[in-house]
């Protein structure tokens, strides 16, 4: 993620919805259709892509695992959730 460091803000509409700006939504990497994750920390929350928290996630759990396994980007993932399918769909 960028280390770019800005403040910007947006209105809630009446139905909880928010526009992330632009700016933010390039920051983020997210495009119309991603998903975004909200963490919440007490009165805190962050705004993060999906799949690289997702991504982010799975290293950790994996203790590094995935790391060694070359699952370095969610393309990586998406790949191999692929292939795994297609061997299972062969047998």
């Amino acid at each position: 993620m960028s280390k770019t460091a800005f403040v910007n803000d947006a209105r809630v509409m009446s139905k909880g919805q928010v526009t992330i700006p632009k700016d933010v939504r390039a920051v983020l990497g997210v495009e119309s259709g991603d998903r975004v994750t909200f963490i919440v920390d007490g009165n805190n929350v962050r705004v993060v892509n999906s799949a690289v928290y997702a991504l982010m996630r799975f290293q950790e759990q994996m203790g590094g695992e995935a790391e060694k396994a070359g699952f370095l980007t969610e393309e990586a993932v998406a790949e191999w959730i692929t292939r795994s399918r297609r061997e299972e769909n062969a047998e």
